[in-house]
């Protein structure tokens, strides 16, 4: 149970929705190239920015005289800095009623501010302002009198408890050097258990190849369509994302509805696997559409991809399309899905060259990208929210991280071959899915506008992983008809959004004739969850009712264990 005075730290609670999404972002984003910076590289954009504020004494003299000016002013007990309503650090009434503390605090704001500005004025360019600014944040951040034993809420609660938070405090720091690389822990994750509390929608493994298996699940309804829909989720991270809970699963959701459900479950690889690529992974999930429609009966099926296993869904039936395949799909349903990768982003931007190479080299070398170091490195891209905030929660008030299922998922990541890690960086920062020709998968080269297939494409209005607009590309993109709609969460709120969740909308019915802000001005906001509006749409696509079936899989593809299966454990099956 979580106290009141505990809940506010907790992401996704009061507000937080943002910072939950950034959370939980590595283990949607296999696709996306981020890698992190290392020592050496930090040190170079130091170097840069030091060198471009070297070449212009008169910013450095201004910035030194501004600052002066501030310290002159907190020293009389005035406060010509305000922070943001949205620094949950200075939450403490300490850090504002006391002349000391909020004396400090002053002087730290004040420092920042005239380092924020000096970076601006550097002359450097967007690319490197933005990597030296993140350099410098790294230093900054870490610098706050928040991170310190002497932060009044620590020194209370050291004397609330005792010295017994002390205590608490150096027991997880020593697990967290010892079992989690030295990074304060996100998430209690001791109450979520896969197959028990996570992931727990009755149904059983009807295939398993090298690759992944597939989970048929059991109908709730006494009839169900005809036209299976199969889930192909990331890569990066587990399937249960999509049946995270009771009340919080689209999978109950939509087999409630009639729809018949079926999962891939990746194998998480091993450095014997680095070869596998976008096309193993596509010839995987070639073998997942026959066994389902084996056991359905059949002749279509319908898919659905999430994120990164969007990509792959749209990479398969562009070759399904070029070797006239294509009309055993009925239907796509892309989530939160970038295939043009155009646009600017902060994590785009961070990946420079000699970062890329890097890290391509440490995947070749090891076989595997790690899903654990993509965590970290895009932990440090928030290091107040994401580091520093959980080091005082964690170790300096000697309190348990959050208990909270999302993050539980996101902390339980996979790995990423090193064959298709180096694909998908090459075709992000190349935008190679939106070039005829340019990727070729099971021997096919792409044009994905060749894909002519209803298709549904779902974006988050607030998601600053995959932007909404980035995601509407998909509609200049694919050959066919593809109905977009806007969510109003983020990236995780778009997937968890609950039909009884009384604060969501969406946008639907835009004109697509120009481009994404002309869809948004012509489009209608309709209350309710996506997940109504999208079974309203699949369930014409789905083929008439039939009895549902009294068990599941068939003579060639028996049940093989019940769900979530083995590979989701970690197991080879």
């Amino acid at each position: 149970m979580v106290s009141d005075r505990e809940r506010s730290s907790v992401p996704g609670e009061d507000g937080h929705d943002e910072l939950l999404d950034f959370a939980s972002a590595p283990a949607i984003m296999g696709a996306n190239p981020f890698v992190g910076l290392s020592t050496r590289q930090l040190m170079s954009s130091y170097g840069r920015l030091l060198r471009h504020l070297g070449a212009r004494p008169g910013v450095i003299a201004r910035e030194t005289i501004l600052l002066g000016r501030d310290l002159a002013v907190i020293a009389a007990g005035r406060k010509p800095i305000t922070p943001p309503k949205s620094d949950k650090r200075w939450t403490d009434p300490a850090w504002h009623e006391n002349p000391t503390y909020q004396r400090v605090q002053q002087t730290y704001l004040a420092f920042c501010a005239a380092v924020d500005r000096a970076i601006s004025r550097s002359g450097l360019d967007r690319k490197s302002e933005l990597r030296g600014r993140y350099a410098a944040g790294i230093l900054t951040e870490g610098l706050a009198p928040t991170n310190t034993l002497a932060n009044p809420g620590v020194l209370k609660r050291l004397i609330d408890t005792g010295g017994m938070s002390a205590v608490a405090g150096a027991r997880h720091f020593v697990s967290d050097l010892a079992l989690n690389h030295g990074m304060p822990k996100t998430v209690d994750r001791r109450p979520f258990v896969v197959g028990k509390t996570l992931a727990v929608s009755p149904g059983g493994v009807v295939f398993r190849n090298d690759v992944l298996e597939v989970i048929q699940y059991t109908p709730t309804t006494k009839r169900i369509r005809e036209i299976p829909l199969l889930y192909v989720p990331p890569q990066i991270n587990k399937f249960y994302i999509l049946d995270l809970a009771p009340g919080r699963s689209f999978t109950e959701f939509a087999v409630g509805q009639g729809i018949p459900c079926f999962t891939v479950s990746w194998r998480n690889p091993t450095p014997a696997d680095s070869a596998w690529d976008l096309s193993t992974y596509a010839g995987a999930v070639l073998e997942a559409i026959e066994a389902v429609r084996a056991i359905t009966g059949s002749a279509k099926i319908n898919l659905l991809g999430l994120c990164a296993g969007g990509m792959t869904v749209s990479a398969l039936l562009g070759h399904l399309a070029a070797t006239g395949g294509l009309d055993q799909v009925r239907s796509a349903t892309l989530l939160v899905t970038m295939i043009d990768t155009s646009g600017p982003s902060q994590i785009g931007d961070m990946a420079s060259q000699p970062v890329v190479d890097e890290a391509l080299e440490k995947a070749r070398r090891k076989g595997v990208f790690s899903g654990s170091d993509m965590e970290r490195g895009f932990a440090w891209l928030r290091p107040n929210d994401l580091v520093w905030n959980f080091v005082v929660n964690n170790w300096l008030l000697g309190k348990e991280p959050p208990a909270f299922d999302v993050l539980a998922w996101n902390a339980d990541t996979t790995d990423l071959p090193a064959a298709l890690y180096e694909q998908f960086v090459l075709a992000f920062r190349g935008n190679l899915l939106r070039h005829p020709g340019a990727v070729t998968v099971l021997g096919t080269p792409l044009d994905l506008g060749k894909i002519d297939v209803d298709t549904y494409a779902i974006a988050g209005v607030t998601d600053h992983i995959v932007s909404w607009q980035a995601a509407y590309e998909t509609t200049n993109i694919f050959g066919g008809p593809v109905e977009f709609v806007l969510s109003n969460s983020g990236h995780v709120q778009a997937l968890v959004n609950p039909v009884d969740n009384p604060k969501a909308s969406l946008r639907v019915g835009g004109s697509q004739a120009g481009d994404a802000a002309q869809w948004q001005a012509s489009s209608q906001e309709v209350r309710g969850s996506w997940w109504k509006h999208w079974v309203e749409w699949i369930r014409p696509r789905s083929g008439a009712e039939r009895p549902a079936p009294k068990s599941l899989g068939d003579a060639d593809h028996p049940v093989l264990m019940a769900a979530p299966g083995s590979y989701v454990l970690g197991g080879s099956g």
